[in-house]
C-alpha cells in the first residue's frame, strides 16, 4: 500500500445540516427556561448550539423568528380537539385545562408568548382557527369571538403562573390577628381544596365562573 493510498480520506460534506428548526427551537426553550427571555439572544443561542452566529442566521433570520418557532412548538402541546365534536362550553373547559397545564410547565415563556404576534405561526393559528370555529358554530357573533378568547387566555396565563406559586403565598404571618377574616378564609380554602391543591381549586372555580358568564353572554346574543 502506498503512502498516498494509506492517507486518511477527507470527510465529505455531511448529508444534512447540523442545525434544524427543531434543534434551534429546543435550544431556545432550554435557554429561556434557564435564563429567562432576557437571556435569549442569537449569540447566546449560538453558543448553546455550539455553532457560529453566522451559521445560526443561515437557519433563522432573527430572534423574532426563533420565538415564533418556540410559540408554535409549545402550542402543539395544547389539546383543542374537543372543539371538533363537543359543545363549545365543554370544549372550552377541556382546552383551558390543557392550555394551563402546558404553560405551567413552560412558565418562563408566558411573558413572551402572551404578547407575541401570531403572524406566520402556523400551529398557533391552527389552534385559534379551531377554537374560533367552535365558537362560531355555537352561535357566537364573529366580532365577539376574539374578545372571549383573549379573556380566557388572560385567565389561563395567570393561573399557569399560580401553579408555581409557593404554598404559603397568602400566609399572614405575625400579622394574622390584624387581618382575621382574610387569614381564616385562606385557611378554609386550603382545607377545602384537599388533595386537589389550591391552584387547581382556584382554576376550577375561576373557569366555572368564566364559562357561566360566557353562557350568559351567548344567550343574550342569541335572544
Amino acid at each position: 500500500m502506498t503512502a498516498a493510498s494509506s492517507a486518511p480520506r477527507r470527510a465529505g460534506r455531511p448529508p444534512r445540516s447540523v442545525l434544524s428548526r427543531d434543534r434551534i427551537t429546543g435550544a431556545a426553550l432550554d435557554l429561556i427556561a434557564a435564563e429567562g427571555y432576557e437571556g435569549l439572544t442569537m449569540s447566546a443561542l449560538a453558543r448553546r448550539l455550539r455553532v457560529a452566529p453566522s451559521a445560526l442566521y443561515n437557519h433563522a433570520e432573527s430572534k423574532q423568528e426563533v420565538l415564533r418557532w418556540v410559540q408554535d412548538h409549545v402550542m402543539t402541546m395544547v389539546d383543542f380537539s374537543a372543539f371538533a365534536d363537543e359543545p363549545w362550553d365543554e370544549a372550552v373547559r377541556q382546552w383551558a385545562w390543557s392550555y394551563r397545564e402546558v404553560f405551567a410547565r413552560h412558565a418562563p415563556l408566558i411573558p413572551v408568548i402572551a404578547v407575541l404576534p401570531v403572524t406566520d405561526a402556523a400551529e398557533t393559528l391552527r389552534m385559534y382557527e379551531e377554537v374560533a370555529q367552535g365558537f362560531l358554530r355555537a352561535g357566537w357573533p364573529e366580532d365577539r369571538i376574539v374578545p372571549a378568547i383573549v379573556a380566557l387566555e388572560s385567565f389561563i396565563y395567570g393561573s399557569a403562573l399560580d401553579v408555581a406559586a409557593p404554598g404559603d403565598i397568602f400566609d399572614s404571618g405575625t400579622l394574622a390577628h390584624q387581618f382575621p377574616v382574610f387569614t381564616s378564609a385562606v385557611r378554609r380554602a386550603t382545607d377545602s381544596a384537599g388533595s386537589e391543591g389550591a391552584a387547581d381549586a382556584a382554576f376550577r372555580a375561576g373557569l366555572d365562573g368564566m364559562i357561566a358568564g360566557l353562557r350568559q353572554q351567548l344567550a343574550a346574543y342569541s335572544s
